[in-house]
Formats: C-alpha cells, structure tokens, sequence
C-alpha cells in the first residue's frame, strides 16, 4: 500500500474531526483505513508501543475533556508533522503537540508524539 499526500491530509483532518464530535467509530476507522499493516505510537521519552490500545487508551482518558485545534501541517512524501493545540474544555489550558506521522509500505503507521505540558 502506497499513500499520496491527498490520503494523508484527508486522513489527519478526518482523525481531528472525528475527535472533536466525540465519533469514536469515526476517529478510528480512520486510522483503520490508512494503518491496515499495524499502528505504533509514541510519547516521546517513552518506548513504541502497539498503536491500537494506545489510541483505545486516550480516547478514554482524554476524549471528554479536550477539543483539538489544528494549527499547522506540513506534509512532505509519505510523512506529515502537525502542530495542534489541545484544549481543556471549560478551562483556558492548552497542551501544545507536535505530532509526526510516517506511512510506510505495507500500510503501516509510526506516530510521534511531542507534548507541551502547560
């Protein structure tokens, strides 16, 4: 499985979207579309781990409480950096991200995540 860059702008609105409406179904046949040979995600300064519980995960911790603002993105090949900044509903805090995205052959995924802790 090859992605252009069409793919992959439509899939990192699509994921943000889903999100920020509370479509779990949604936000993750998303990922299910573009990652059909596995998922890996990493907090930077932590191991790689198996993407899929890693998302399951965040989506019960963090769904409810943040919306997501896209900021900037930038895709280059089969790989993307997004700027996001994370809003903590009924609060004035924002966790910045820098979140980088690689699609291999195969239909693999490596997310990157770089967080700004207030």
């Amino acid at each position: 499985m090859s992605i252009d860059a069409k793919a992959i702008e439509h899939f990192l609105h699509t994921q943000l979207a889903r999100w920020n409406v509370s479509d779990k179904e949604g936000f993750l046949a998303a990922y299910r579309e573009v990652a059909p040979g596995g998922l890996s995600i990493e907090y930077v300064g932590r191991p790689p781990a198996d993407g899929w519980p890693v998302l399951e995960a965040m989506w019960t911790a963090q769904n409810a409480k943040i919306d997501i603002e896209e900021v900037a993105m930038i895709i280059n090949g089969c790989e993307a950096a997004c700027h996001n900044r994370n809003r903590v509903k009924g609060t004035d805090v924002t966790i910045e991200t820098i979140e980088l995205y690689r699609f291999d052959e195969g239909g693999k995924l490596h997310v990157r995540y770089f967080i700004r802790q207030p």
